[in-house]
């Protein structure tokens, strides 16, 4: 049986509003007599220095138990790692754990934490920030920027801070260059880049992206009406948003992205400044992921 580390925000999402949740997932621990440490942060970018510390104590498992920001910090200890990172999601989107099948009862997350298999998949990075899912500049990130901020969370949170955000917000224009040299200038409402194919919550920014593949997708959205906007979001939730006329994407290696000014980036819907320059590239296969067997 392998050496597990159990990993979690005592202050995020439901780790904070429902304690009979961690104590279940303690219960379980000893009930299946599991070589297991279970470590609580205690401040920001905490979780990375626990994981990287259990890799180095040769800790064969790493658990993330928490939303897409401490999914992301974990993470970003166990890359490059002989380790396998595990998920028990309990935030609001779950983006990439949704793409992995890696969502629904806590008892399925146990069950894969234990028992999955381990699948390489891809990671990225944004201007020296890294990312599992997606990164992005525009709208979203404003939203971002909004969403960390507010004591509660939530889907329907996040509906009406990008509601409330909407018509204040004014696009930028980008210029978007590939690994091969080829430039397009675009006015964009939202210039995003997965790795899955979703931000969470089965919106799909990139239908038919894969993880494993090799490359990145490239969304840019251009500014719409509101009419326009709500079909858009029809067919993020429930068709193909590429059809939407307008919508520019393009599949990668890497992409650099120049705005007319610095400012904020979202990492897997976590905020950092960046410059007017982001350079965003994949390294493939660089994180083993479990996944349902």
């Amino acid at each position: 049986m392998p050496r597990f580390c159990f990993i979690f925000n005592p202050h995020s999402g439901l780790n904070r509003k429902r304690p009979a949740f961690i104590r279940r997932v303690r219960d379980w621990i000893a009930a299946e007599r599991l070589d297991a440490e279970f470590c609580a942060t205690e401040r920001p970018h905490h979780a990375t220095d626990l994981a990287r510390s259990a890799v180095a104590r040769g800790c064969e498992r790493i658990i993330a138990i928490g939303g897409d920001g401490t999914l992301n910090e974990v993470a970003c200890g166990v890359v490059h790692s002989p380790a396998a990172l595990g998920l028990i999601p309990c935030g609001s989107g779950n983006g990439l754990g949704r793409h992995l099948g890696v969502h629904g009862s806590l008892t399925l997350a146990l069950r894969i934490a234990r028992d999955g298999r381990v699948r390489e998949i891809d990671t990225g990075l944004a201007a020296g920030h890294r990312f599992f899912n997606a990164t992005g500049v525009g709208f979203d990130a404003e939203i971002a920027r909004r969403f960390n901020n507010l004591p509660s969370r939530g889907f329907r949170t996040y509906l009406s801070t990008g509601w409330n955000a909407y018509f204040n917000y004014r696009p930028e224009t980008y210029a978007i260059r590939t690994a091969d040299g080829h430039e397009t200038v675009r006015t964009a409402f939202v210039v995003a880049v997965a790795n899955s194919d979703q931000y969470g919550n089965n919106a799909r920014i990139a239908p038919g992206a894969q993880v494993d593949d090799g490359r990145l997708d490239l969304t840019a959205i251009p500014p719409m009406g509101l009419a326009r906007s709500a079909l858009l979001v029809a067919r993020m939730f429930g068709g193909d948003l590429r059809r939407q006329r307008g919508v520019f994407s393009a599949q990668g290696e890497a992409f650099t992205i120049v705005r007319s000014t610095a400012g904020v980036i979202h990492v897997d819907g976590e905020t950092r400044h960046a410059g007017p320059e982001i350079e965003i590239r994949i390294e493939p296969r660089s994180l083993r992921f479990l996944v349902p067997a």
